[in-house]
């Protein structure tokens, strides 16, 4: 079956390209939102018509043991293959100081609902933080509000409704901010920089580090 993201040759003829899930363990408690995670690598996977076998994924991710709380990056090849890298978990941010980029997202553009290792203009972005700038958000061509380069967006009006930008605006679909929309803490609209103005509260969110307190500057 041929993938509605791209032609899968293409993919298996790139051996740098992986789907990613990015987790976070806790000692004595394990991984929070295991089950949304690998629930969200089996719909990229079928997306881009990859194997994935999420038992096994489960196997690999039930080996990491530790005392300190860890960051765990899961990967899936083009041909199936399973790679699990550790790293150390800091401390979360107590607040963020937050940039508009330059650079426009396109709505339409598929890529931008999968988490993959094609990411280079979040990368690119990430890399380059103005001085005085923790996290970036993008806009998309029609200048609506778009996600963080690792964060989804959570703006609370001054009426108190959270709001999060719906998927057709080109974000990812961030598992954080799927508990929330299913759990009736936020609720989809379209964004523009003048309603961030006009919060009463933002925050950034994702699984890793739940959500972050932040400020337009």
């Amino acid at each position: 079956m041929e993938s509605p993201v791209c032609p899968r040759d293409a993919i298996q003829n790139d051996p740098a390209f992986r789907l990613i899930e990015t987790l976070g363990w806790q000692p004595g408690q394990g991984f929070r939102h295991l089950p949304q995670h690998l629930a969200r690598m089996a719909r990229s996977a079928a997306a881009f018509d990859l194997a994935f076998d999420p038992e096994e994924a489960a196997r690999v991710l039930a080996e990491v043991t530790g005392t300190a709380p860890l960051r765990c990056r899961l990967t899936l090849g083009g041909l199936g293959q399973l790679e699990l890298v550790k790293a150390p978990l800091g401390p979360t941010p107590s607040q963020w100081r937050l940039g508009i980029a330059e650079t426009r997202l396109d709505a339409d553009d598929p890529w931008l609902q999968h988490k993959t290792t094609r990411r280079v203009l979040y990368d690119a972005a990430r890399a380059a933080l103005p001085e005085g700038v923790d996290e970036l958000l993008f806009l998309n061509e029609h200048g609506a509000v778009c996600e963080g380069t690792i964060t989804n967006i959570f703006v609370t009006r001054a009426d108190g409704l959270v709001i999060t930008p719906p998927l057709v605006c080109g974000l990812l679909p961030g598992i954080l901010r799927q508990i929330m929309l299913d759990g009736g803490q936020c609720t989809e609209a379209v964004l523009h920089p003048q309603d961030l103005m006009e919060a009463k509260a933002i925050h950034m969110g994702n699984s890793l580090r739940g959500l972050i307190p932040a400020r337009l500057v």
